[in-house]
């Protein structure tokens, strides 16, 4: 029986859901981020808040959250020349895909937090990757990740399992699971304290969290809290 997981967790509004999904089942969850010298780097700065205001406002949960973990992966960064990576207007390319997709981040993320899994004698990864509601990402699909499942636990020669809780469900059943999960409480939490903005606009507070709200995550972000408004209204 599986009780010890890791959770990619980025301090936005999906990894936050799926922490509180992994605290929710697991006996003992830690958390991993990674430095890859994002635009929105601010996430960063949110992590921390939100593990503090996890263990604060969720005393059971916080029971259960052990060490928080950072990696600096900024040679992603320094290898990519995307608007998620560089200073530049995010639009689609001729690909079909949007230049704000890092090729290879989620493969490099889940790679590096199962070897630190296996260090920590983690047996399943969570994150927070969805072929429902997203941007298109190729490193998001169910295909990849199951496929990149079968890699780590061969090359680990250890049952790794890779959970992707929010795969099939979108935006506004995302906070719909949050509010299962957590409540108003947690719903309030993930808009004052989480960040999803590609372009990194932390300062400009709207009713369904901060951001821009011109970016591809921020209209996702606010679609999806305005339907799920609506349906709990």
């Amino acid at each position: 029986m599986k009780t010890r997981a890791m959770v990619l967790f980025s301090g936005g509004q999906d990894s936050t859901t799926c922490l509180a999904w992994a605290l929710d089942r697991y006996e003992h969850v830690e958390t991993i981020g990674f430095d890859y010298g994002q635009r929105h780097s601010v996430e960063l700065e949110c992590r921390p808040k939100v593990l503090s205001s996890l263990r604060e406002q969720f005393p059971d949960w916080g029971k259960k959250l052990g060490d928080d973990h950072m990696l600096d992966l900024s040679i992603l960064g320094q290898i990519s020349d995307t608007a998620l990576t560089q200073g530049k207007v995010i639009e689609m390319e001729e690909s079909g895909l949007p230049n704000t997709f890092v090729p290879g981040r989620n493969l490099l993320f889940f790679t590096l937090a199962a070897a630190v899994a296996y260090r920590r004698s983690l047996q399943v990864l969570v994150g927070g990757m969805c072929e429902t509601d997203y941007s298109g990402y190729p490193d998001c699909r169910d295909s990849t990740l199951k496929a990149l499942q079968v890699a780590i636990a061969l090359g680990m020669d250890q049952p790794l399992v890779i959970e992707t809780p929010l795969m099939w469900i979108d935006k506004a059943q995302t906070w719909k699971l949050a509010f299962q999960l957590g409540g108003k409480v947690f719903i309030d939490l993930i808009l004052a304290e989480t960040h999803t903005c590609y372009v990194g606009d932390h300062t400009t507070q709207h009713h369904w969290g901060y951001g821009c709200g011109k970016c591809p995550a921020c209209e996702l972000r606010r679609n999806g809290y305005e339907s799920f408004s609506k349906a709990v209204a």
